[in-house]
């Protein structure tokens, strides 16, 4: 099997370390089988999008809606990378699904509207799809409305018509979409489970997400409802596309 790829912008070592593992697991793949990228540390390499079977992105601390001038060397640089990939991920229909940080990359080359609108706080939401939704090969297996890890500054506030919209959520209308046959993006965090929320949660106080004396609300947030479903979007991408 050709590998998959993630490409990841998580700075801290135990969150990064941790999100690979998450792919692997509720993916279903071997560490051969899914190579990793982290961009806050080093250029984005050439992609041959014919070596690889697709392509992961993982959460990460950039939001695309920064005023240009308050953006990092780092961010702006992999905001750049990711137009670059994406120019050629779109035009070629390519295997592709974006998680929280990869719905700004691709909502942003799309030209959706990105604010903080619809941003949610660290908790469990009901997330429920649309007819397209229901219809697309990706959330087979899914029920019509799930139970699904979020946390996030900022969301697409608007689509282009170029998008599908399959599922959105009470407090967020864009949770995921697909462009094409073959490129697709979450709002939510389809490779999260309890542990690995906890250790975000952890990792990322002082952040912004929460405040300091919100810690202990937030993590009983993330034990409203099991979370047992959004695995299945990974699992379904592997199978779909493994070449």
């Amino acid at each position: 099997m050709k590998p998959f790829l993630l490409l990841a912008t998580r700075a801290e070592d135990v969150p990064a370390d941790e999100e690979y593992e998450l792919f692997l697991r509720h993916a279903g793949l071997q560490p051969s089988e899914l190579r990793r990228v982290r961009l806050e540390r080093d250029r984005m390499p050439h992609i041959d999008l014919d070596a690889i079977s697709g392509i992961f992105v993982g959460g990460g601390p950039f939001n695309a809606s920064d005023p240009e001038d308050l953006k990092s060397a780092v961010q702006r640089r992999v905001e750049a990378e990711f137009a670059t990939l994406l120019t050629e991920v779109v035009a070629r229909d390519a295997p592709f699904l974006g998680a929280c940080y990869g719905i700004g990359t691709v909502g942003a080359h799309l030209g959706a509207r990105i604010d903080r609108q619809f941003g949610e706080p660290i908790s469990v939401v009901d997330v429920t799809l649309t007819d397209e939704g229901q219809a697309d090969p990706l959330l087979q297996g899914v029920s019509p409305t799930f139970a699904a890890f979020v946390g996030h500054k900022e969301a697409i506030s608007r689509l282009p018509e170029t998008a599908t919209l399959l599922a959105g959520s009470p407090a967020c209308p864009v949770q995921m979409f697909r462009v094409g046959e073959n490129v697709y993006a979450t709002q939510f965090h389809p490779e999260l489970d309890l542990p690995g929320i906890l250790t975000r949660i952890d990792a990322y106080r002082g952040y912004g997400y929460f405040a300091p004396d919100e810690y202990a609300d937030t993590v009983a947030a993330v034990h409203r409802a099991p979370v047992t479903e959004t695995a299945t979007v990974l699992r379904n991408f592997v199978a779909r596309y493994a070449r």
